[in-house]
């Protein structure tokens, strides 16, 4: 009896905690019903007024043009808020954005406005700029103003049937090209030795941590490159704006005198040299669109619907048979990775969810990665190799990179398409092995011990290289290139001899590499997409499913319901960004070299075989 109280107490704690969790589920699930339905309503129940005729499409385009967002939702959503990160600008919601205005009979015109676009590589910029003729071919003009218009904005720019410059603006081509940082000298000065073991010429990738300049073989492949990819680049330009061959180059070969004779403007050089049409302020270009289009006394200007706005209204199918894509951006690592990195691991489950998935007909790999971890790119290429097997077409885009690594995981497809400047192959390996022990002894720090054999501590960087350990990872680099020599020649129906003499290291644009056989075609993402719905037999009305890392509840229901992270953002927030602050590019250039050695020295996996180009788009 003495008990019934404590018994009561403890009974009346229970019913009052299983209250009190019915009431915060009960209060949590409302609260997320409510967001599902208000998204809902946004999108499908009419909630923005319909566009009506002679609307300008403006796309104030701000941040990167990336394959993928970096971040999720929740990121992108914190990022707008507080600024934390860049924003970003998916090619795929770009292209949407476009192709949807040039079918769309309310849509008058477009309005580029790069001034903060930032990022982008050439093979996405050729999308867009594809996308942009598309619409002037539907007889709707576009419009493109900046201030600053560096060659990767300008390039864009230079597909608009007009393009103005502000007074205190430019057009600024500068050519492609780069010089790398070399740290010999420094590495010796502090007592860190540099141990590399490769295979191939033209591996220059682990070039500045062992040499103080580049080699012969480097400035051969890359004047080859770069070359290439200047000549495509001024070519664009001058078939774009109708100037005479030689015009680009000619422009920047005299710039000093050009700028002496327009007074010091800029803008004014531009004009001379037929780069825009004309000087205008932004409220000039204003006047401009109202003129052409139509005064709307609600907002104060010209009739218009924004990027964010626009995409929202254009949500893509979600339900019926698919082309499934999987994108493979950014560098490629062991075990997991989220948007922005290619994890092994990651990425060969979302081809296995693919392949599994019956709505899913065909598969379309859009990579845009300089490589990394020889395993994880295997892991990948198998996982596309199995999906063939069952039955499913397998077509890989090539966006700005797709080397090293990046070319490993693409040889396992039907047919491979890049663009004309997409940087891919670069099939070599290599391996590095840092040692401190000349700064253990400045130090004063020894090292000592007892092992069961000589393996067992083989690699320690304050003792040099055991020159056992070196062979074996010598011989791991050397069966991993003849490994990724016999697949390429099986996916490219050819030689391991053959594709040793375009192999070595070297990398090739796009069209040098459809010259040497390493590629199918050149062409575009779209193109990629259609061949393989063709493949499948799907017809012209297919629909396009993005396979990615499951994400959150929420995410997960507007995917399913054909609704992009950009798309929610736009609907859910309509918030400003606070600028970034820059740093100092010389000081990031060199943590950023030295924490990449740094990664490869971690001494986890000292056999790892390295697949990576090192290789950016200038």
């Amino acid at each position: 009896m003495s008990f019934k109280p404590l018994t009561s107490l403890r009974r009346g704690i229970g019913m009052f905690w299983r209250g009190l969790d019915a009431t915060r589920r009960f209060v949590l699930n409302a609260l997320f019903l409510v967001i599902v339905i208000a998204l809902l309503v946004a999108i499908f129940g009419g909630g923005a007024k319909p566009l009506v005729s002679k609307t300008a499409l403006v796309l104030e385009l701000r941040g990167d043009l990336v394959e993928q967002h970096s971040g999720d939702l929740r990121d992108a959503l914190l990022s707008n808020v507080g600024g934390e990160t860049r924003r970003m600008i998916e090619l795929r919601d770009l292209l949407v954005v476009l192709d949807a205005a040039a079918k769309d009979k309310h849509i008058g015109s477009v309005l580029l406005m790069l001034d903060e676009l930032d990022g982008g590589g050439l093979a996405m910029l050729h999308e867009v700029g594809a996308a942009i003729d598309r619409v002037k071919a539907a007889g709707k003009p576009v419009v493109a103003w900046g201030g600053n218009f560096d060659q990767k904005r300008y390039l864009l720019a230079s597909h608009a049937s007009e393009v103005y410059v502000h007074p205190m603006g430019m057009v600024m081509i500068q050519g492609f090209g780069r010089h790398r940082n070399y740290y010999r000298d420094a590495l010796d000065k502090v007592g860190v030795t540099v141990n590399l073991m490769k295979v191939g010429t033209f591996k220059s990738a682990a070039e500045p941590f062992i040499s103080n300049g580049p080699s012969q073989a480097s400035i051969e492949a890359d004047t080859y490159l770069y070359g290439a990819l200047w000549q495509g680049y001024t070519a664009s330009i001058e078939k774009n704006r109708k100037l005479a061959p030689g015009a680009v180059a000619k422009s920047v070969d005299q710039l000093p005198q050009l700028m002496e004779a327009a007074g010091g403007s800029a803008a004014q050089v531009a004009l001379n040299l037929k780069f825009v049409d004309g000087i205008k302020t932004r409220d000039e270009v204003r006047a401009l669109m109202i003129k052409r289009g139509v005064y709307e006394e609600s907002i104060k200007t010209f009739r218009q619907v924004s990027f964010g706005d626009y995409l929202a209204r254009n949500p893509q199918k979600a339900f019926g048979d698919a082309v499934g894509v999987v994108v493979a951006s950014g560098e490629i690592v062991d075990g997991q990775g989220g948007p922005g990195v290619v994890g092994g691991v990651s990425t060969a489950n979302m081809i296995r969810r693919a392949r599994e998935d019956d709505a899913v007909k065909a598969l379309v790999l859009r990579v845009d990665s300089p490589g990394g971890s020889a395993y994880a790119s295997e892991l990948i290429r198998r996982e596309l190799e199995l999906t063939r097997a069952a039955g499913k077409p397998v077509v890989v885009s090539m966006g700005n990179v797709a080397a090293s690594g990046g070319y490993w995981i693409s040889m396992a497809a039907d047919e491979v398409i890049a663009d004309p400047s997409t940087i891919t192959g670069s099939i070599g390996v290599f391996a590095i092995l840092p040692t401190a022990d000349k700064v253990a002894d400045k130090l004063g720090v020894r090292t000592a011990g007892v092992t069961t054999t000589w393996l067992a501590d083989a690699y320690n960087p304050l003792r040099p290289l055991d020159p056992r350990f070196g062979q074996l990872v010598q011989s791991s680099i050397n069966n991993v290139y003849r490994e990724f020599t016999t697949r390429a020649a099986a996916a490219r129906k050819t030689t391991p001899a053959k594709i040793d003499e375009v192999g070595q290291g070297r990398v090739w644009t796009g069209a040098q590499a459809k010259e040497r056989g390493l590629v199918d075609r050149l062409g575009s993402y779209g193109d990629a997409l259609r061949s393989a719905a063709k493949r499948a037999k799907l017809g012209d009305d297919f629909r396009v499913a993005y396979v990615e890392r499951p994400g959150s509840t929420f995410e997960r229901l507007l995917s399913a319901i054909g609704v992009s992270a950009a798309q929610a953002m736009t609907i859910q927030v309509k918030l400003g960004m606070l600028p970034d602050a820059i740093p100092n590019a010389a000081v990031a250039g060199v943590a950023k070299d030295l924490g990449w050695l740094s990664e490869l020295a971690d001494g986890k996996k000292p056999f790892a075989a390295v697949t990576h180009c090192l290789c950016e788009l200038p």
